[in-house]
Parts: structure tokens; sequence; C-alpha cells
């Protein structure tokens, strides 16, 4: 559809995002020269009368905005089967496409963005319009940091009926509200709902329910808990993590009931005295797990006891039970069972006073499973008790308790292993110049300075700082084999001093921008430039190192001085043998610097060449003028030539010095060759010279 024209209207250049319903494109308003965002309904949809309804809905629903934070409707229309609305255009990104790059953003940041949001929401609830599809893909964030809330395709009036239908739920799965994913009515808690969600996105990167599918992503909106952000990222102030975890409570009720509410707790959410709040409880969260209402199995009535009985009930007629003998077999029983028993207990008690005893053997020095099964064959018992040590190797016995000995078997000797040398807590050296660490520091811990290797990288931290380390502050490390990672800042990147002289404000600005470098600029008159041209800068000289941000002050040229005063001298240059190619090269000295280059020709035959100067009361100028290498002659121009005789006290000219008047010029010439003729002329006059051969 590129290059179509809606309504001969609005023309379409180039697509530029689209959603599950409709085509997003920038386009050009040709009636008002602007540039618009045209979204266009997907053709496939164009015969589905719910789509098109919806799709006519979000125009209604926008256009009754009028919100800094709320994409502007400028047109909606119909053509053919094309249905559109005509948006504002914004120059920027998604929210997104933010998070993609730079998440978990900044905390002041993120609260900005979210105030923002929360203002639109605001707005539209006041409007009676809830959203019901908030999510990063439909904010945008203006070049300008303006954020702007769009996409109002499955919005509805608040007191509207849902539509919500059985089986179906309209909206982003991963920013559903509970009430939302069941199908129930959804109103301004179910917005405020997705809100924490994507704040929750903003500063911790991810999304707080994932999952194989859309339906166990909803589930877990209905059913499990969200991770708390600070354990995700323990950057979060408190009072920030108690708005999220507000706005996505299950029930509407604990969340926040406008989003006025909301925006008010982000206004003051980061003030000092609120940052370190108290951790939001909720009543819910406070219900005593007895009172809950459990599933108790039914006692069914086989299961109550029955009374037993040792003797059958006497038989009809008063005779006595036929097993009247059974008593007395038990009694007997039992009575040689408990002189079984204290024979047994005689016998164990005589083999506890008389017990065999072993010796016991020495495993100082050997490894703690080679110590264990030596005494274990000697069928005594091991305890082990880990203690460091500087002389023993780690995991071998350092002393045993006892020592060889006679021991009854049975017994336990207790074994002292070795777990290493002691180890120290790291120091934290952060901060501290790298060079002192190295000196002082690692000697006194004992470290060899080999097992520190150093990195440098760019940093705001003065040069030769150490900006990070491994192991880090409070780890404990073994001196003797630990490998210690300082990262040292090299300061802050810096780049070579870009020659800014010669160059107009606009190109020195350009320059400068390029560099991320700030200019101050600094007008006056001088001889060194000409009007609107750079003529020095300060404090950084060319290939001068510079970091970006750093301030630099052009001075920019407004022209000559009232005293200056230009003039053109005028050269007829034959080349040495006529007909022949000779080299011609031009200098010249004046008020603007010396010994400057006017420029080297070819000849074959005399040419006219003029150069200008100019002229100030402390400088004459100078035209020399050099032939295949070789000085042929130099011109001199003065100051008063040009500007005129002086005038006496009296208002009276003076008289021209001897040898010439106000149109005096001065020649000399060496190695001239060919009887060339040569003729200067300025502003006030001519002066001729001819010169003879070699």
């Amino acid at each position: 559809m590129i290059g179509q024209l809606l309504v001969g209207r609005y023309e379409l250049v180039e697509r530029i995002g689209g959603g599950g319903m409709a085509l997003v494109y920038q386009g050009l308003d040709r009636l008002l020269n602007r540039k618009v965002a045209v979204k266009v309904l997907r053709q496939q949809y164009v015969h589905d009368e719910e789509f098109i309804r919806r799709f006519r809905r979000e125009a209604q629903a926008a256009a009754s905005l009028s919100h800094p934070n709320v994409v502007s409707i400028y047109d909606v229309g119909q053509e053919d089967e094309t249905h559109f609305i005509v948006m504002e255009y914004i120059e920027g990104k998604t929210l997104n496409d933010l998070i993609k790059e730079r998440a978990p953003l900044p905390v002041e940041e993120a609260v900005r963005i979210a105030g923002q949001i929360c203002d639109a929401l605001d707005h539209a609830h006041a409007n009676r319009i809830i959203h019901r599809d908030i999510k990063p893909h439909n904010i945008l964030i203006g070049k300008n940091g303006r954020v702007k809330v769009t996409d109002f395709g499955i919005a509805r009036a608040a007191n509207a009926s849902q539509i919500t239908q059985t089986g179906s739920v309209v909206g982003s799965v991963h920013y559903f509200s509970p009430e939302h994913a069941k199908g129930t009515l959804t109103g301004a808690q179910s917005d405020l709902y997705s809100l924490g969600i994507v704040l929750y996105q903003m500063l911790t990167g991810r999304l707080p329910f994932l999952g194989e599918s859309p339906i166990s992503v909803a589930l877990k909106h209905l059913q499990e808990d969200v991770e708390e952000p600070r354990n995700v990222n323990p950057l979060i102030p408190q009072s920030v993590e108690n708005i999220i975890l507000k706005s996505m409570r299950k029930s509407p009720d604990e969340r926040y009931q406008s989003a006025k509410d909301m925006l008010d707790d982000l206004e003051t959410c980061l003030t000092p005295e609120r940052r370190n709040e108290p951790k939001i409880t909720f009543a819910s969260d406070d219900y005593d797990d007895n009172e809950k209402t459990r599933v108790i199995p039914v006692i069914r009535g086989e299961q109550y006891a029955q009374p037993l009985t040792d003797e059958p009930e006497d038989e009809p007629g008063g005779r006595p039970g036929r097993r009247r003998w059974v008593k007395p077999l038990v009694w007997t029983i039992v009575t040689l069972l408990v002189l079984t028993m204290m024979a047994l207990a005689v016998r164990y008690v005589k083999n506890m006073l008389v017990v065999p005893e072993t010796d016991v053997p020495n495993v100082v020095g050997l490894t703690v499973e080679e110590a264990r099964k030596l005494i274990n064959d000697k069928g005594l018992l091991v305890e082990v008790v880990e203690e460091p040590s500087a002389e023993v190797e780690k995991d071998r016995v350092i002393r045993q308790d006892p020592g060889p000995m006679r021991l009854k078997i049975e017994n336990t000797v207790t074994l002292y292993v070795s777990t290493g040398p002691p180890l120290q807590k790291m120091p934290e050296w952060i901060g501290k110049k790298a060079a002192d660490v190295m000196k002082t520091e690692l000697v006194a811990l004992g470290v060899d300075p080999s097992r520190v290797k150093q990195t440098e990288q760019f940093s705001d931290k003065e040069k030769g700082t150490i900006i990070e380390q491994r192991p880090a502050p409070g780890e404990e490390f073994d001196a003797k084999t630990v490998t210690i990672e300082l990262t040292v800042s090299k300061g802050r990147e810096t780049i070579a001093m870009p020659n800014l002289i010669g160059s107009t404000e606009a190109e020195a600005q350009a320059i400068a921008q390029k560099f991320d470098l700030k200019l101050k600029v600094d007008k006056q008159p001088t001889f060194r430039q000409p009007a609107n041209k750079v003529f020095d800068q300060f404090p950084y000289k060319e290939n001068d190192p510079v970091t970006p941000g750093a301030e630099v002050t052009i001075y920019v040229s407004t022209g000559y001085p009232e005293t200056a005063r230009e003039t053109v001298v005028s050269l007829e240059i034959a080349p040495a043998t006529p007909g022949k190619e000779s080299t011609i090269e031009i200098r010249y000295s004046d008020a603007t610097g010396d010994n400057i280059s006017w420029g080297t020709r070819k000849i074959k035959e005399p040419q006219k060449f003029d150069v200008k100067l100019v002229l100030s009361p402390d400088k004459d100028g100078t035209v020399e003028y050099f032939r295949d290498g070789n000085r042929i002659d130099i011109r001199t121009r003065t100051y008063e030539e040009v500007a005129g005789p002086k005038k006496d006290n009296g208002g009276k000219q003076q008289n021209p010095p001897q040898g010439g008047g106000g149109n005096r010029a001065t020649s000399s010439s060496s190695g001239n060759a060919g009887g060339a003729a040569q003729t200067m002329s300025g502003t006030t006059g001519t002066s001729t010279t001819t010169t003879g051969g070699h």
C-alpha cells in the first residue's frame, strides 16, 4: 500500500509497525503538509463486522480524549474496503524497544514513564474509557521524552457491556489482570494491574509470569504470587516495590482504587523519607491457615472400634466355655519369656564388664579417608573436627585424640583434619589507588604480586583508581593460591581535539556535536581570519587530548579591525624561456600571517596574477614569487601607501618621503631571467619595474 493516496489527502510513505488487527504507516497529510501515522485495518478483517466495530471503537475512544500523554486522533475514514484512522505521528520508539535495549531501566526513569502512563489512564478513566490492553508495545516514547499511550483497539466504555466472549478473551496474556483472564467484567483496576506489570518489567527486565502457552500464563495470573521485584533487582527502593505489589494484587479491592491514587504514590515514592519505608502488607496475607476451609474425610460407621474379650461367653445354662485352658498357657509363656530376658540381661552386663581392647593406629599426616578406614578396621569409631592449618595440606590429619595406645573397642577417636591455610577476608579496595594497594596492602596480606591481574577501562573515576575487584570485598580467600583481578580506571575516554580554526561558526558547531563537545562562542575583530571564520580555540588546540562533554571556547572573527586596509598586488610573470613550461610559486606576508602560500601555477607564456593583501598599522605586506624553485622577485606594500599620508597636529598633510609619494612600491630582484616586465598595482597607485637578464 506504500504510495497509495487515501481520500485524495493522506499519502502512505512507509510501514512503521503493525499488530494483530491493523498495520501502521507513516503518512503525509498533503493538505496540511505534516507527517501523520495512518492505521489501516488488515485486509482479512474488512468483511468482519466485529473487527470493523472494534476498529471504529478505537477511533471513538481515543478521539474523545485530549491529553498530552494520549496519541491524538486527526481523522477517521474509509475508501472502498480500506478502513483507516489518521493519528498524531510520534518520532521515537516504543517502550518495548526501550526495555529490550536498556532494561533494567534506572528507577527514576521507570517511575517517570509510569507516572505519565498513569496520568493518561487517569484522564481516560475520568472520561469513562477503560484501555484494557496496557503493555509496552502500546506506549510510545518521543525523542523529547514525552510518553504517549496509543492503541485503544479493545477499549470500552466503563459502563458498557463487556466484549469478552465465552471461551475467548481479547488482550495480551502477559499483561492480563486476573479478572480479565477469567473473562469477568474489567474496570479501572484492570488497567492499573497491567501498568504494574509494565513497571515490573521496566525495573527487572523480565515479565512476572511466563509459561509454555497462553493458558498457562493466564492461570499463573489467577493462582501464583509474583516474585518480589527486589529479589530480582535489589536496587529498587522499597517504596517503588510497594507500588508494584499493590497494583498487582489478585483482588481488585486491594489494588489502587483509581489512577489518581497510584499517580500520587508515584510522584512521592522517590523522596528521601519514602525510599526505605516499611514493606507493604495486605489483610489477606494475615489470614489464619487454620481458619481456611478444609476437606475432612467422612468417618464411616464400621470404623468405630468394637470391644474385644479374651474369653468366649459362657454357654447357655451356665456351663463354662470349652477354652478355659488358654489363660494358664498364656501365663506360662509370659513367665518363660521374662526368665529368658533376665538371662540375656545378665549375660549382656557380664560382656560389658569385660570389653576387648585394641591398638589405636597413628594416622597423623594421612588423608581423612585413609585414617577413617584404619581406625574403623580396629573396631573404633571416628569423629572428625576440621580446623585451618598453614603447615598441613587440606584434608590431612593434623593430630588425633587419643594417640597410639591400647583402647577398648567401640570407643571414639577424634581426628583434627586440616581445611588448608586459614582464610582471610578480602578488604575493599574500590576507590583506592592501584599503585598504593600493590605497594603496601598486598604485601601485608602475603599475596604474591604476580597473582594480581590488572585490566584498564575508561571511567569517570580518577586515572589509576580501582573501580572493580575480584574476589569481592568480604569474601574469604587463601593468600597463597588466590588470583586477584583488579579493574583500574584509565580516566575518562579522550579524543584528539579537532581543528576548528578556519571553519565557520556553523561548521565548528557541527564538528563539536560530532565529537560531543560544548562550544562557547566569543566574537571579536581580528586580522587572522575574515568575518564569520574561527581564528582561535581555547583551551584545547588541535590534537590535544580532550574528554567528550568538555567545553571549548572558539573565537569567531567579526571582520578585520577598523584600521585594516586591503590592497591588491598584480604580478605579470613570464616563463624562464618563452614557449617552454615554468612552475611559478607565489608566497605573501601581511597582517593575516607570514610566509603564506598563495599557490603554484604552470605557465608557458606571460600571465598576470593578483594577490590580495591585508595591512595594519603594525604590519606591511610583501609578495614574493619563485620560478622553477628560484626566488625571482619580492614586492613590498606599506600601510601608509594604502591608508594615505598622515596629518600633522594642524590638520595639514605631511610631505611624502623622498623617492616617491603615497603610491610608492618597493622592488628587489635576484636571478631574473628572460628580461620579463613585472608590474605591481594597488588600490592607490601603480609601480613598474624592469629587470635585466642574469
